[in-house]
Formats: structure tokens, C-alpha cells, sequence
């Protein structure tokens, strides 16, 4: 397996806390009536937000973590970091079509929609089959995580058609989405760690055996 360098981590890492941290400090400084259980993240990078150029900072940050993440990812099949990318490009582009008075613009919508299902299929476009390593790739744990983010989506889709938790239901799902490649990040990274004290003892005794046929 190729390795995946450490400062992944960081791209990864601070893409969760990011998001969190953006919507919780643009929420608190909004004008009240804002509802983070029934209002959406995008509300708040809006042109009527009252800080919207902390979302919106925090939107294009997000999709420069996940290009640097994607591109880290050696380890992952193509079309899985591909996905991720794509996800980052969405992020970007939710960002530079923010919503008006009247709400989300055609390509607000179509923008977010292409990042929820770019980030919810590549954990199973990244998935390894047929072969030993990190869980966070194998077949299982990646389709569960495609799983996972389809219940979530039809959460959200059913909760915008006026149920009241369209705001709780889109921060559960960015969030786990968000997450992810953190979750893949740190298992390959642990995989790397425990294979690598055998793959060096077979190296010194393919080494040893060597030199002993020399000799």
C-alpha cells in the first residue's frame, strides 16, 4: 500500500473544526431569529447574513482541505479521491453562489447537492476489495459510510420540505461527511504503522539470506 504522508492529518483534521467552529461563530453573531435547528449553514453565508464572509471564508477553506487531503491519499483508489476533490470544488462553489433574500439561487442548490453526493460516494469509490488493509477502506466501513450519509441526506431532504430541523439535520450531515477523510486518514496512517515493523524484518532477513548465499 502507498503511503499516505502525515500532513494529511492537519488538512483533515482541520476541516472538521472549521466547519463547526465557523457555524457557531457566525450563528452567535447573527441578528436574532436565527434558528440553527430549522436554518441552514448556507443562511449564514447569505447576503443578508449579518457576518457572512465568516461562512464564506470558512466554505472556500473546507474545499482547499479536501483538495490537499485528496491529493495526500495515496493510498486510495483514484475515483475515491477524485470524489473527494469534487467535494472541495463544491464547497468552493457553494461559496461563490450564496443565497439571496429570496433563497438559494439554481446553482446554490445544484452546488450543494453535487458536494453531499461527491462526499458520500467516495468512501465507497475509495474503498480497497480484495485486499488486506486500513478498516476505514474496506468494503464494509466505506459502504457503510455511503450508507450512513444517504440516510442522513433523506433526513434532510424530508426536513426541507418544512419539518422544522433542515438546520440540525444539514450540520449532522456535513459534519459526518466532514469527518470522514479524517476517519481514513488516521487509519491508514495506522496501518502504515503496525505493517511496517514486518515489512523491515522481511527486508533484513531477505538482506541476511542474501549475503549468506554470497558468502
Amino acid at each position: 500500500m502507498r503511503s499516505v504522508p502525515r500532513w494529511t492529518v492537519i488538512s483533515s483534521g482541520v476541516a472538521p473544526f472549521l466547519l463547526v467552529g465557523g457555524w457557531l461563530a457566525a450563528g452567535a453573531l447573527q441578528s436574532p431569529g436565527y434558528d440553527p435547528v430549522s436554518d441552514t449553514i448556507s443562511a449564514l453565508a447569505g447576503t443578508t447574513a449579518s457576518y457572512s464572509w465568516i461562512m464564506t471564508g470558512v466554505l472556500f477553506a473546507l474545499g482547499l482541505c479536501h483538495w490537499a487531503t485528496a491529493y495526500g491519499l495515496r493510498a486510495v483508489s483514484t475515483p475515491g479521491r477524485v470524489a473527494l476533490a469534487c467535494g472541495g470544488v463544491a464547497s468552493v462553489l457553494v461559496a461563490l453562489a450564496p443565497e439571496s433574500a429570496a433563497g438559494p439561487s439554481a446553482r446554490h442548490s445544484a452546488s450543494a447537492a453535487f458536494g453531499v453526493v461527491a462526499l458520500g460516494l467516495w468512501p465507497c469509490l475509495a474503498a480497497r476489495y480484495g485486499r488486506p488493509g486500513p478498516r476505514a477502506l474496506r468494503p464494509w466501513a466505506s459502504n457503510a459510510a455511503t450508507a450512513m450519509t444517504l440516510v442522513i441526506a433523506l433526513w434532510f431532504l424530508y426536513a426541507l420540505r418544512g419539518h422544522g430541523t433542515a438546520g440540525l439535520a444539514e450540520r449532522v450531515l456535513t459534519g459526518f461527511q466532514t469527518l470522514w477523510p479524517l476517519v481514513v486518514v488516521a487509519s491508514c496512517l495506522r496501518y502504515a504503522a503496525r505493517t511496517a515493523p514486518s515489512g523491515a524484518m522481511r527486508d533484513a532477513r531477505t538482506e541476511s539470506s542474501s549475503g549468506e548465499q554470497r558468502s
